[in-house]
């Protein structure tokens, strides 16, 4: 095998153990109540989001990564367990670092989209005025047998439509957009699409920052593995607000209501928004220093 290309910091092993041994053990915690509904065959409608839609493995979260620019020195016992994983490689030494050339020989388009859709988001200003009406537009005018929650309606189906009928929906963000009824396509204030994405995703929508989480995952190993979680635990809190605010009773799972049709309700949402747009940005301009980070690397440009 070729020699590693030099990385711009080599941990030794002391230090590596140590990071890879709390992140296991922060990621078992993020993840514990997860794990154990799961042992027990039960469901959460708030949590499960995290697992079912961004295919979350809680063993794989647990696996820590140093990032691209980093290797890892080997231990007493040989090299680190990153040499047997895909995209990593080991020079005649044992260090061991992530192969950016090979990763991005597989990746290389999907980094650009990530590197181009977080930049285009995080150049436009924050806009909190949406009040998570995308949540109350999948269920507008929808028969209950088709809700994708079996949690009760708040308001009830009459009080639920006529909040829709009443606020401006002014939804950003595609992939919430998709799950609109037919009868709240029209109501929104843009007509969105896949293929115009990057053009309106902007930095206060809750769904744009909890995909942080998303871009995170498809960076994979040059991540490193601390800001894959950060960017998880904010998934999970904004995930929180979202559904405090949305239609359903979540009283049952122990969360109070964000009664987004009241004067407090609005006030309280745009406060909390507000404060995750702010988290937000910092994370998103450290995944923006990755994806930038290994295309400006990339061997195949320097040749």
């Amino acid at each position: 095998m070729e020699p590693t290309a030099p990385a711009h910091l080599v941990l030794p092993a002391e230090a590596w153990v140590g990071r890879a041994r709390e992140h296991a053990a922060r990621a078992d915690a993020l993840t514990q109540a997860h794990r154990a509904r799961r042992a027990a065959g039960e469901r959460h409608a708030i949590d499960d989001f995290l697992y079912d839609y961004y295919g979350t493995k809680p063993a794989l979260l647990r696996r820590w990564h140093p990032g691209a620019g980093t290797a890892l020195a080997p231990t007493p016992a040989g090299p680190a367990e990153h040499a047997a994983w895909r995209w990593y490689r080991t020079d005649p030494g044992g260090v061991v670092a992530l192969d950016t050339g090979a990763f991005l020989a597989e990746r290389r388009d999907t980094v650009a989209f990530v590197r181009t859709l977080l930049a285009r988001t995080a150049a436009r200003p924050a806009s909190t005025g949406c009040l998570g009406l995308h949540e109350w537009a999948m269920v507008y005018r929808q028969d209950d047998e088709r809700r994708r929650h079996t949690l009760p309606l708040r308001l009830g189906r009459d009080g639920t439509d006529a909040v829709v009928e009443q606020l401006p929906l002014q939804c950003t963000h595609f992939d919430a957009f998709r799950f609109f009824t037919p009868d709240a396509v029209p109501r929104n204030r843009a007509l969105l699409s896949r293929a115009e994405q990057v053009d309106h995703e902007q930095p206060g929508c809750l769904h744009a920052n909890m995909d942080l989480f998303k871009w995170a995952s498809k960076l994979g190993p040059a991540v490193p593995g601390e800001l894959v979680l950060d960017c998880f635990e904010l998934a999970r809190d904004v995930r929180t607000l979202d559904m405090q605010a949305s239609p359903y009773d979540v009283s049952s799972l122990g969360e109070r209501p964000v009664a987004i049709e009241t004067a407090a309700g609005k006030a309280e949402y745009v406060r909390r928004q507000r404060g995750f747009a702010e988290r937000a940005a910092v994370l998103r301009a450290r995944l923006l220093a990755v994806a930038g980070g290994v295309l400006d690397a990339d061997p195949a440009l320097a040749s």
